[in-house]
């Protein structure tokens, strides 16, 4: 195959061409600022509003329970450093997980620094939370869980309604970090009892730089960034108008095919993960078998160190990559997998292949020959494989 065949959609997505029409408008012909009182403003403002009133849609939400920014980490860090802040009278102590994005567990490491408590609660061996030491970590002093809606590396999908309905039983705030979930799953913040939820465009065929944070109303959450009044005095700085247009046409895409991408991304990925099983020997399956994102599949093969394999795939034109795109440059094996249980030198031989709705199952055959063969070939060159093997003999 001589085309790429892109298998990291969980790091960014290709902007899908709707989306690219649907925003080029507001650069050259309708870039008004939506502060200001004149024609050209006003259909900005126009634009901002729609897409906020369909985006809280999507969501069972309200419009003004939508606040514009500039991607998922902005979310996150809004969402519970202002938490922090704005509750610190009630209590100094927050509850997340052990397998968090770096956007909510640096900034709960921020908060460390500052005078707060963190209670880091467990995951199975699937990834999913520990319910019973969830409850077990509550205090009178919590104010705020934060438990992301699904694994950006090992793709599993957390009992989130069970999780609010634990954090409103103690009159406690629940935040959910749903950058890899909205748009690919369906998500009611009432029914789940969602207090705050973090999202990002890109991660939907939308453009980089823009996400949302919802804030259900009634919620004392201070203002992030300082200045002027927009966002209703939340955000200041002036809106991206292409970008929250893009972002409104992306979750249309979405949501207008959603069961139809989720089947086919289910029965791509399924067909995927059984094939590396039954061809490639000594793997293991990360995150949970049946409550996992559509799209997403996460191996961990023995003998084998990731970086090489990532190099020989790229080589022949298959992008994936082995977690987080934010960790990428580290050098150390990925927390979540460690979280689940994993020996330092199995999470070293992960990788995670994230699926499109544009992907087909010849790809699919592609993609396994080549691992078949990268496998055959790494291991070779294992002192480690020689060894296990020669044990086996």
């Amino acid at each position: 195959m001589s085309k790429l065949i892109y298998l990291d959609n969980a790091a960014t997505t290709k902007v899908a061409d709707s989306v690219v029409d649907a925003m080029l408008p507001y650069f050259k012909e309708y870039y008004g600022n939506a502060s200001s009182i004149y024609q050209l403003g006003a259909k900005s403002k126009e634009a901002l509003d729609e897409s906020r009133e369909y985006i809280a849609g999507t969501l069972g939400a309200k419009a003004n329970e939508i606040y514009f920014t500039a991607g998922g980490s902005e979310s996150d860090n809004w969402a519970i450093k202002a938490t922090a802040d704005a509750y610190a009278q009630k209590g100094k102590h927050i509850i997340t997980s052990a397998i968090e994005h770096h956007a909510v567990l640096h900034t709960c490491e921020y908060l460390e620094k500052h005078g707060y408590e963190v209670t880091y609660v467990g995951v199975d061996e699937n990834g999913v939370i520990k319910l019973d030491e969830l409850k077990a970590a509550i205090r009178p002093d919590t104010i705020l869980i934060s438990v992301m809606f699904a694994n950006n590396e090992i793709g599993t999908i957390q009992p989130i309604k069970e999780i609010g309905e634990i954090a409103k039983e103690h009159d406690i705030l629940f935040h959910t970090d749903a950058v890899q979930a909205y748009a690919q799953v369906p998500i009611n913040v009432d029914e789940m009892h969602i207090d705050m939820l973090s999202a990002s465009g890109h991660k939907l065929n939308g453009p980089k730089g823009i996400g949302f944070l919802y804030i259900r109303k009634g919620i004392k959450i201070r203002s992030f960034v300082h200045g002027g009044q927009q966002e209703r005095g939340r955000r200041a700085g002036t809106e991206n108008i292409p970008g929250i247009v893009g972002l409104a046409a992306a979750a249309k895409r979405s949501f207008s095919m959603l069961e139809e991408k989720m089947q086919k991304e289910i029965e791509l990925r399924d067909y995927l993960i059984s094939r590396i099983e039954a061809e490639i020997p000594y793997c293991r399956l990360n995150g949970d078998r049946k409550k996992r994102l559509p799209n997403n599949v996460n191996f961990s093969f023995q003998f084998i160190e990731g970086e090489s394999m990532l190099i020989l795939l790229d080589n022949k034109g298959i992008a994936a990559s082995s977690g987080s795109a934010c960790t990428s440059g580290s050098l150390d094996p990925s927390h979540v997998l460690l979280a689940i249980g994993l020996p330092h030198e199995i999470a070293h031989g992960s990788l995670r292949l994230t699926l499109s709705e544009e992907n087909t199952k010849e790809e699919m055959d592609y993609v396994v020959e080549q691992l078949v063969a990268i496998m055959e070939r790494l291991r070779s060159m294992s002192p480690l494989y020689e060894d296990f093997m020669k044990k086996q003999k």
